[in-house]
């Protein structure tokens, strides 16, 4: 027998991803355009219908103000998009809302002055003045270190090993919005998720003039056929005796969201009436302001790898982070009960149906402006049952897991060192955040339980997110451990030439500023 040969066993690394239809700076045909941005509109519905469906219900609201709160949040997610896609990081990403903020605004809610409120409405609006004041302070946080600058020197110390686990938990870090979710209705989301894998995998080559329809447009037509199945369940009285978690989850008329939705109605700044301030809650904001940037970070790297561009600059990957501020300071001001952060579930779809152009992600911007604008319609796209979405995040936030693992081929894993700081990343990076959302369903408060209330959200808050708790690990021990002999086992040679915008000649092609920006604000 033959000796193998080296390069038949092995893949050289790649700057770039293959196997894309369209990079980032190339589209689709204008009616293929519209319908992938419609894809990526009901994609972000999942997230922008969840946050204020939780917490709105707690803070005293009614279903009126729980699609206000939606239909605000969906405007704010749309004008984000467009700024970030526009003079951000340039990337196709879709910048929703964050599950980061849950803990100190339902920190908010608990608070005494608000409990003690007995009018419930006064007290909702109470609590999201109150939210709106921190999010306004806290957004500063992710502006200064933005434009300032501070972000792109702190990323210096990122390295592709570092990034691993960072990327990875980006995407696993959210197991439990996925099959924990499709479990309390399997009889839509386990259809949902098989026909999701068997359409966009099994069957991605069927074509219809020359176009991969069932790849392409999977998730439109998973969503069409399983809502349709939904409905007819709903309609035929199969959930009609069943408990009502299930009823909550299967059901396509529990939402509310259609009756109470007006037909016009246009969200304007400051509509809940002046922000409160207080400087506990702002405190604690600031925490998940932190770890937005943070995921957002690992999140803007997976996409840039599915646009099939290289990594952003530091100097890009900040002035993204400083528009993110921007976007979060629009949160407040609008009011929207969260803050912002790149939508993970939007970036693993860009590798799913392998379209990875910005102007697909700026026409899906447009969608979300214009539905929740118009009322009734948004809110009939937003009664999809969650399950159908847990099924699709199943599929999609294990892409960008595994884009983060494909910077495991730019390391060395023969060295010791790197397994040891890659495996102790990613495992401590779930085991932490598992632990404290543990402790938290147990004692109905988290670890960190002092008497400075602030000073637990920001603890709390930290260590909820995997990607937060690997960023720690993985970085500080990729620069205090042997360092100084690793630089090629660690990846650097390879990541030298992308961490400056003229450190290589594609990144004026991917990351330059529209409109000649780039006179006024050289990159560096």
């Amino acid at each position: 027998m033959a000796a193998i040969k080296p390069e038949e066993i092995s893949h050289p690394p790649m700057d770039q991803l293959q196997g894309l239809e369209y990079c980032i700076d190339s589209n689709p045909s204008w009616a293929e355009t519209i319908a992938l941005g419609f894809q990526h509109y009901i994609l972000a519905l999942g997230t922008a219908v969840m946050i204020p469906s939780f917490l709105v219900p707690v803070m005293g609201g009614s279903d009126d103000d729980k699609v206000r709160v939606v239909q605000t949040l969906l405007f704010v997610e749309g004008i984000n998009t467009l700024l970030q896609t526009l003079f951000g990081t340039r990337l196709p990403t879709v910048v929703g809302g964050s599950y980061a903020f849950m803990v100190p605004v339902i920190s908010i809610i608990r608070d005494p002055s608000f409990a003690m409120i007995e009018d419930p409405h006064l007290r909702f609006l109470s609590t999201m003045r109150a939210v709106q004041g921190a999010l306004i302070v806290a957004s500063s946080i992710q502006i200064i270190l933005g434009f300032s600058q501070i972000w792109a020197i702190c990323s210096r110390f990122f390295s592709p090993l570092g990034m691993v686990p960072v990327i990875a938990l980006v995407g696993f870090g959210l197991f439990d919005r996925g099959f924990l979710v499709v479990g309390t209705c399997v009889e839509i989301g386990i259809p949902m998720l098989i026909l999701f894998i068997a359409f966009s995998q099994y069957l991605k080559n069927f074509q219809i003039r020359q176009i991969p329809i069932l790849e392409r447009f999977a998730l439109l037509i998973c969503t069409t056929v399983i809502w349709a199945y939904a409905h007819l369940l709903t309609a035929s009285g199969a959930y009609k005796h069943r408990p009502d978690l299930t009823q909550h989850s299967c059901r396509t008329d529990r939402a509310n969201l259609i009756s109470s939705a007006p037909w016009i109605k246009i969200p304007y700044p400051l509509e809940w009436g002046a922000p409160t301030f207080d400087a506990g809650h702002a405190f604690g904001m600031m925490a998940a302001v932190l770890v937005s940037l943070v995921e957002s970070t690992g999140a803007y790297k997976a996409a840039s790898r599915l646009a099939s561009a290289t990594p952003p600059p530091a100097h890009v990957l900040s002035r993204g982070i400083g528009w993110q501020g921007i976007g979060i300071l629009l949160n407040g001001l609008f009011g929207t009960l969260t803050g912002s952060t790149v939508s993970v579930e939007n970036v693993g779809l860009l590798g799913s149906n392998r379209i990875g152009s910005r102007r697909v992600i700026q026409v899906s911007a447009g969608f979300m402006i214009f539905f929740s604008m118009l009322g009734k319609f948004g809110a009939l796209f937003a009664s999809i049952p969650f399950p159908m979405f847990a099924a699709v995040y199943c599929v999609l936030f294990g892409i960008v897991a595994s884009v983060g693992l494909s910077f495991l081929q730019f390391t060395n894993m023969n060295s010791m060192r790197n397994l040891f700081i890659c495996g102790v990343s990613l495992f401590l990076g779930l085991s932490i955040p598992e632990y404290f959302r543990e402790y938290t369903i147990r004692a109905f408060h988290g670890p960190a339980h002092t008497n400075a209330g602030w000073f637990n959200d920001f603890l709390n808050t930290i260590f909820f997110s995997s990607p937060t708790v690997a960023l720690i690990v993985a970085v500080f021990l990729d620069n205090t451990l042997e360092y100084k002999d690793s630089a090629k086992d660690r990846g650097m040679p390879w990541w030298a030439k992308f961490r400056t915008f003229k450190g290589d000649s594609r990144n004026e092609e991917f990351y330059t500023l529209p409109f000649n920006l780039n006179r006024f604000f050289p990159p560096s």
